[in-house]
């Protein structure tokens, strides 16, 4: 079967449905015209975007790059259908009154995908890419960390979960996206010139680390205000040297600089929300939408037309994906800063342009991610 034959497939194809209906649900909640459920209001939809669509590409992105890393097989077939299962099991037990079943099944999840990629990791000895197991760790702790304070069985600031797994994603994106961006582009942009500075990537890493322990001791003030600049002028600098104006002619290129670009937004912002110059959710939602929503769809797209047999340009179809992530996050992001009494609007508006990009690519891809490669190779 197609579908399950590599873990992108299934994977992809149910983050982007999944993408494209809850944020409908959730703008419909916000909105007051639908009751909250299990998970109370925003938490409801952190929880959902960040461990339900985030962690779902994250999946089908690791396991098909960790085939590649290894030349070791990564779950397919009946035992990928049942991590799939997983996932979807933990979408419907959020929205109910099962709060422990919710918990267990939803941090099984991530240690499914951590057992799915570390297996493979371990027998080819690939020790550069332990602590994405590692990682998949945190993330299932900061799932039960959000659960059992809602269980009332954890006394820990309602949050701090989600923040610590939002700043383990961070990590996830800034490890990946430094292997790779300046590689797409110097292959696929002649000229580009995309570099990297060994001690600027290790400032940009040892920063982004600081940042995730900050928040998980919930260190404020002028501690964190530094840390989080210290680590947006580093991302902003290592963006400069992968020559993003460069790439302006070639989309499945400059997505990925666009959306990386959000990262130093993000973390400049949250240094003004501490500052209490700007509302928190305008930073979280520049890397929720900006980062990660631009970041997965560009991994989506590329990776899909690679590991299909097809050729890596892109669309208008896939064009206008782009188009309508990035704007979404503009709305989201800044529209508020200039006219606050449109907040409610911008929230409508940014859903809205959020869920027609992942519907889209879910209508165009399903063939894509449902059939045999055109090449005839296996994946």
């Amino acid at each position: 079967m197609p579908l399950l034959r590599l873990g992108f497939r299934p994977l992809y194809l149910l983050a982007s449905i999944f993408a494209a209906a809850s944020i409908v649900l959730w703008t419909a909640q916000y909105a007051g015209w639908l009751a909250a459920p299990y998970l109370k209001g925003p938490l409801w939809h952190a929880h959902e975007m960040l461990f339900g669509f985030t962690l779902a590409v994250i999946a089908g992105f690791l396991f098909t790059a960790v085939r590649n890393w290894t030349a070791q097989p990564t779950p397919t077939g009946a035992l990928l259908a049942a991590i799939a299962l997983l996932w979807i099991a933990g979408r419907v037990l959020v929205l109910t009154h099962l709060g422990w079943a919710s918990a267990i099944v939803n941090a099984a999840f991530p240690l499914a995908v951590a057992a799915g990629i570390g297996v493979p990791l371990a027998r080819a000895g690939n020790r550069r890419n332990y602590f994405f197991v590692g990682l998949l760790a945190l993330i299932a702790a900061a799932i039960l960390a959000v659960h059992l304070v809602q269980l009332g069985a954890l006394d820990l600031p309602g949050w701090v979960g989600i923040q610590v797994a939002l700043d383990a994603v961070l990590f996830v994106m800034t490890v990946m996206a430094g292997r790779v961006i300046p590689m797409f582009t110097n292959n696929g942009v002649p000229g580009a010139r995309a570099r990297r500075l060994a001690w600027l990537e290790r400032t940009v890493l040892g920063a982004t680390l600081l940042v995730i322990l900050t928040d998980a001791l919930q260190l404020r003030g002028w501690l964190l205000i530094a840390i989080v600049s210290i680590a947006a002028a580093a991302h902003a600098a290592r963006l400069a040297l992968w020559t993003p104006w460069k790439t302006l002619g070639t989309p499945l290129v400059w997505v990925l600089h666009a959306a990386y670009v959000w990262i130093p937004i993000h973390l400049a912002l949250r240094a003004l929300v501490e500052l209490q110059w700007v509302a928190s959710p305008l930073a979280t939602h520049a890397l929720t939408i900006g980062a990660i929503g631009g970041l997965t769809i560009g991994m989506m797209t590329r990776t899909a037309r690679g590991h299909t047999g097809r050729p890596l340009q892109a669309d208008r179809y896939e064009v206008a994906c782009y188009a309508l992530v990035l704007t979404a996050a503009l709305v989201r992001v800044f529209a508020p800063m200039l006219a606050v009494e449109y907040y409610l609007g911008s929230v409508v508006a940014s859903g809205v342009l959020w869920s027609a990009a992942y519907a889209l690519y879910a209508v165009r891809y399903w063939p894509v991610l449902t059939r045999p490669r055109l090449d005839g190779k296996p994946g």
